[in-house]
Formats: C-alpha cells, structure tokens, sequence
C-alpha cells in the first residue's frame, strides 16, 4: 500500500475524531493533573513554574480564518484562573521582548470571547521582536491562507527551552530558546502535517521552507506529543516525513520584520 493510498484512506477516520464531541484531534498528549485550560477558540497546558503555556492548540477553519467580527484587543490582562499562574504586565515591561501571542489576535476575529481570551497572558510568552515581527508573523499569515485554502487546518504553538534560557520580571518569566508551530491539514487527500522551528533570536530573514522540518523533530526537541487522539500507524505516516512543495511554493524570498 502506499503512502497516498493509505493516507487516503484514513481520511474520513480523521475528519471523525475532529468533530463534536469526539476527541480533539488537535491537542497533544498531557498528564492526569496537569494544567490544561479550554477556552472559546483555543486550548492550552500551561507550565506555572515559568509561566508560560507549553502548547496553544486549536483548530482555524476557513470560515473563521474569513470573518472578521471585531477589532484586534490593545489590553493583555493577567488570567486569574484557578489552574493558571500566569505573568503580568510588569514582567515584560522594559524587558526587550515582545508580549508574543501563541494563537494569534488576527486568528480570533471572528469572535468576541475568542478575542478577548487571546490576550491573556496565559496565551503569551516571551519573543525576540525580530522573531515576533518578521519571520514569524510570516508563518501566522500563511497558516491563515492555509485554513482558508485547505478548509481547516489544526494548530499547535509553543516554546523550546535550553539549559542556558534566562528570565524576565519579578516573576521569572522563562525566556524560550525557541518556539514551534505543528499544522496538521486533514482535510486534503493525502492529509499531511508539517512542524517548524525558530530561534528565538535575532537570526535574522529567512525562509519558511528553511525552517519547515517533520513533526517528529518537534517532538523530539519539546517531548511533546502531538495528535495523540490519532492511531499510531497514522501518526508515523504524517509525523515522519515533510514535504515542503506541498505546502510552500515561491518560498525563496526573505522575511525582515516588519
């Protein structure tokens, strides 16, 4: 059987798991007790020791990659939830690093509550403003035209961390090393899935396809594991490999910040 085929036929298996009630295909293994938060638009594990989320997940679908229902929120506001610890505005204030959103305000428009839970800091970590500005923003954009392309597409966003990370604020924000973003678009045939990581740095313009890699390198530097609702024969298949033609094309240019 090959790997199109088989793909193929899993389809409707994925398109199954990723309705109501079903188990949300887009979320990553976690622990009994561990800090997981549902909100409108978005889930999220969140770590109260560095207090930042380990994983945004959710699904963008086309429709809501299309309305645009309210204006991006000016405020980021602590979250006061009983499972979240979360930073505070004092925490980033002068601190060289920009309030990074791991769902992004312009993936929320479509949605008051959805808008206003983005911008909790239990939705924010620290990014380099080169990173969260440029290149970045760059992969944001696409995953929206991707959504609106392809239908849907379930995301996953969040921090890499090293033995050399520093901290911010009174709160020790933990400074990331890195952040991911996994894109699983189940919707085509064959699905497919594709990570990618970027140092949290001022590396500098890059490519998209420059830092595409497969998911199982994500897994790999976060210990995640992602679209774990999937079979594991699925999973190996979608998670292995990435082919960087199926998703980008005219990728060669460079990205500054903007």
């Amino acid at each position: 059987m090959t790997y199109g085929s088989f793909l193929s036929g899993v389809f409707l298996l994925i398109a199954q798991l990723s309705a109501p009630p079903a188990a949300l295909v887009e979320l990553p293994a976690y622990e009994p007790g561990a800090s997981v938060v549902r909100y409108t638009a978005h889930t999220l594990q969140y770590n109260n020791t560095w207090r930042n989320p380990d994983w945004v997940a959710y699904e963008l679908t086309a429709e809501e990659a299309e309305t645009i229902l309210v204006k991006r929120a000016s405020r980021f506001v602590t979250d006061s939830r009983p499972e979240v610890t979360s930073a505070e505005d004092s925490d980033y204030r002068r601190s060289g690093y920009d309030r990074g959103h791991l769902a992004p305000a312009a993936d929320m428009r479509f949605s008051p509550e959805a808008m206003r839970d983005c911008f909790y800091y239990s939705n924010i970590a620290p990014q380099h403003p080169r990173l969260n500005r440029g290149i970045w923003l760059t992969l944001e954009n696409r995953t929206r035209q991707w959504a609106k392309e392809y239908g849907a597409v379930f995301i996953t966003t969040g921090p890499v961390y090293s033995s050399g990370d520093t901290t911010i604020g009174n709160n020790q924000v933990r400074v990331p090393a890195a952040f991911y973003k996994v894109l699983l678009d189940y919707r085509s045939r064959p699905p497919k899935a594709a990570g990618f990581l970027f140092p949290n740095t001022d590396e500098g313009p890059g490519t998209l396809a420059g830092h595409m890699v497969p998911v199982d390198a994500v897994e790999a530097a976060t210990g995640i594991d992602f679209f774990a609702a999937l079979p594991d024969s699925v999973e190996a298949l979608l998670e292995g490999s990435v082919n960087p033609a199926s998703w980008l094309s005219g990728e060669g240019e460079t990205h500054e910040p903007q």
